[in-house]
């Protein structure tokens, strides 16, 4: 059965959150409080936070940056997600991903639909890892945000859940860097 083994140790991450916008500012970013909020309550520790416009460069360079800082294990974005000529966050995403974690996005849409039905396949969220670090793409809404952390990473992104976690998969995100090295 699936769930919270309390009788396992909890093990707090280091998380950032970026806030992907034209409009947002640190005054107004309701989607980046609202993860933010989440993160800590849950018991993981909020590394850093920021807010890049829609602009592939930038946010790509803030992106890298994190990702080969190995004090940060978890990137998640908001925003940029849609399909108008300004959302770009999974085409660099694309850029940056050493592997897509496909079940993310699946699983994203499917519970999305419960809530907002067909307007779901607008929403491309991803989930994906480089660098050893796990990234999420999510919408830039407040209501997807609380629906992504509260549905799916607030129990994948915790030591205890079961039948499994990504947390248990951490030591070995690096190996076919390993093995191509030896």
């Amino acid at each position: 059965m699936a769930g919270i083994d309390e009788t396992r140790t909890f093990r707090p991450l280091n998380i950032t959150v970026l806030t992907i916008s034209d409009t947002r500012t640190q005054e107004n970013d309701t989607s980046g409080d609202a993860l933010a909020d989440r993160i800590v309550k849950a018991g993981h520790r909020l590394v850093a936070r920021a807010i890049e416009r829609d602009d592939p460069g930038s946010i790509e360079a803030r992106l890298r940056s994190w990702i080969t800082d190995p004090a940060i294990d978890v990137i998640i974005t908001s925003g940029g997600t849609g399909i108008t000529g300004r959302d770009v966050t999974p085409e660099v995403f694309e850029r940056v991903l050493d592997k897509k974690i496909e079940g993310f996005g699946e699983l994203f849409r499917m519970l999305s639909y419960n809530k907002i039905g067909t307007s779901t396949m607008q929403s491309r969220a991803l989930g994906g890892v480089a660098g050893g670090t796990y990234l999420f793409a999510l919408p830039g809404s407040t209501n997807a945000v609380k629906d992504a952390w509260d549905d799916i990473l607030f129990y994948q992104l915790d030591s205890r859940y079961r039948p499994c976690n990504l947390i248990e998969l951490m030591p070995r995100l690096m190996e076919h860097r390993q093995s191509a090295a030896d």
